[in-house]
C-alpha cells in the first residue's frame, strides 16, 4: 500500500462532498504496470462505476483511505448529476511545474475547481454542464460525465476556483476546438470564437438555399444513406445513447444538416419527433436560454457541412443525362462520381460508427478489468476458505486422537475397573 497523504476535507468543494458517489482505489501491478483498482470503502470488494451499491459517502471513503486500507479516493460520475470531468494528461512538468499552452488555455477558460493529478504530470478539472454529443477523447484530453471514476487528490491548482462552476459555453467550445474537430481551422483556434450570428452567416449559405417544406425535407432524410439512424431517433428511440440528451443532440445534428442550420425549422421539426419532452422549453441556463435553444445552437456549432439541394439536383440531372447511350469520357466520369451530399452523409455515418466502436471498446475494456478484479477477489476468498478448512480438519484429527487415548477413559469405565479389582 502506498503512503498517500491525507486529503484536506476543506479543500474539496461542498457540492462534491455532499454526494454519496465515492469509492476508494488500490494500486496493483497489472501487465507490469501500476493500475488503480476501484474498491468499495469498508468491504474492499471491487467497486463498479455503474452500481450505486458499491459507492459510499465522502467521509466513509476518506476514512477508509486514511486508515491505510486504500491508496486514495475517487468520485463517480453519473447521469443524475451535472458534474463533468476534464482530464488533461502529460501537460505538466512535475519538477518545474511548467504547463503547456493547450492545458493553460483550457484551464483558464473553464475557470473552475482544478487539481494536479496523482502523477503530477496533468490536471483534473471539474465543472457543471452537459457534455456535447460526439467524441469525448482526443490525444491527452478526455471528457467524462457518466459511468467513470475520477481520482481526487485535493491538490488544488493555485489561483483556480474553490468551487465547481457551471461552464456550459466554455465546455462546448473546448469540445469543438480540441476534441471534436479533426482538421485545423482558424475559426476553431483558441480565442477564435464565433457568435451565433457569425455561425449562421459564415460557411452556411444553405441557410437561405435549402428552402424545403417540412414534409419534403423529411422524405429526403428518410431516403438518405443514414436513414435508419434518422428514423430511429425520429421515432424517439434512445438505444445506443447513454442519455436522452445525447439522443437529442444526435437528431439535431441531422436536422442541422438537412435544414441548413435553420433554427426555426429545426425547432418545428423536433417538436414533431418522438424525442420531444417537457424539458425542451425549460430554462436551464443563466442567460435565460431554454434547454431546446441551447441544444439547437450546439448542434449548429458542431455541424461543418450542410445539405445543398442545388448540388443534389445538378447531380441528379447529370445522372439522368449520362444514363442515355453515350461514348464521351466526360459522361462516363460523371456517372462514376458520387454527389457531394452523398459524400457528406457517408462521412458522417462512418464517423458516428467509429465513435460507437470506440465507446464499445472502452466499455468492454472496463468490463474486462472489472471481471479480472472480481476474479482475483474470488480467488483470494477461495484460498482463505481452503486454509480455514485445512486448519479445521487438522484440529478435528487431533481431538479424535486425544479422545481415543486410554488416558481419556470415562469416569464410569475407571470406576468399574476399580470395583472389579476389589472383588478379586
Amino acid at each position: 500500500m502506498s503512503s498517500t497523504p491525507s486529503l484536506d476535507r476543506t479543500v474539496l468543494p461542498a457540492d462534491l462532498r455532499k454526494r454519496d458517489q465515492w469509492v476508494c482505489w488500490k494500486e496493483e501491478p497489472r501487465d507490469g504496470k501500476p493500475t488503480k483498482i476501484p474498491v468499495t470503502p469498508g468491504s474492499d470488494a471491487f467497486a463498479s462505476s455503474t452500481d450505486p451499491e458499491t459507492w459510499e459517502s465522502f467521509e466513509t471513503a476518506l476514512e477508509y483511505a486514511d486508515t491505510g486500507n486504500a491508496d486514495g479516493i475517487e468520485f463517480v460520475f453519473t447521469d443524475d448529476d451535472p458534474i463533468v470531468g476534464v482530464d488533461l494528461d502529460d501537460c505538466r512538468d512535475p519538477e518545474s511545474g511548467d504547463v503547456d499552452d493547450t492545458a493553460l488555455d483550457i484551464i483558464e477558460r473553464l475557470d473552475s475547481y482544478t487539481e494536479i493529478s496523482p502523477s503530477g504530470t496533468g490536471f483534473h478539472v471539474l465543472i457543471e454542464g452537459e457534455l456535447p454529443d460526439g467524441r469525448n477523447r482526443r490525444g491527452s484530453i478526455e471528457l467524462y460525465d457518466t459511468a467513470r471514476f475520477f481520482t481526487v487528490t485535493g491538490d488544488r491548482l493555485e489561483d483556480t476556483q474553490a468551487r465547481v462552476a457551471r461552464r456550459q459555453d466554455a465546455l462546448v467550445a473546448i469540445h469543438r476546438e480540441y476534441v471534436q474537430d479533426t482538421d485545423p481551422n482558424p475559426e476553431h483556434e483558441p480565442g477564435g470564437h464565433r457568435s451565433r450570428d457569425e455561425t449562421e452567416t459564415t460557411g452556411s449559405a444553405a441557410h437561405t438555399d435549402v428552402d424545403l417544406e417540412d414534409e419534403e425535407l423529411l422524405e429526403r432524410a428518410r431516403n438518405a444513406s443514414n436513414s435508419e439512424k434518422f428514423e430511429r431517433l425520429w421515432r424517439g428511440s434512445t438505444a445506443g445513447y447513454e442519455s436522452q440528451s445525447e439522443a437529442d443532440m444526435a437528431l439535431f445534428c441531422l436536422l442541422a444538416f438537412w435544414t441548413g442550420g435553420d433554427h426555426q425549422q429545426m425547432d418545428r421539426l423536433f417538436r414533431q419527433s418522438g424525442l420531444l419532452r417537457n424539458k425542451w422549453d425549460e430554462v436551464h441556463y443563466a442567460d435565460g436560454s431554454t434547454y431546446g435553444e441551447k441544444t439547437i445552437e450546439r448542434a449548429i456549432a458542431s455541424t461543418s457541412e450542410f445539405y445543398d439541394p442545388d448540388t443534389r439536383e445538378t447531380a441528379t440531372e447529370s445522372a439522368h443525362r449520362t444514363s442515355e447511350p453515350s461514348t464521351t469520357a466526360s459522361r462516363d466520369k460523371s456517372e462514376r462520381t458520387p454527389n457531394r451530399a452523398y459524400l457528406v452523409e457517408k462521412n458522417r455515418l462512418l464517423t458516428d460508427r467509429v465513435d460507437e466502436l470506440e465507446a464499445t471498446l472502452e466499455q468492454k475494456t472496463e468490463r474486462i478489468n472489472e471481471l479480472e478484479a472480481t476474479n482475483r477477489t474470488l480467488r483470494d476468498q477461495l484460498t482463505t476458505c481452503e486454509e480455514r478448512l485445512e486448519k479445521h480438519d487438522q484440529r478435528s484429527e487431533r481431538e479424535t486422537d486425544v479422545d481415543s487415548s486410554p488416558d481419556r477413559d470415562s469416569l464410569w469405565t475407571r470406576t468399574k475397573r476399580f470395583v472389579d479389582r476389589r472383588k478379586e
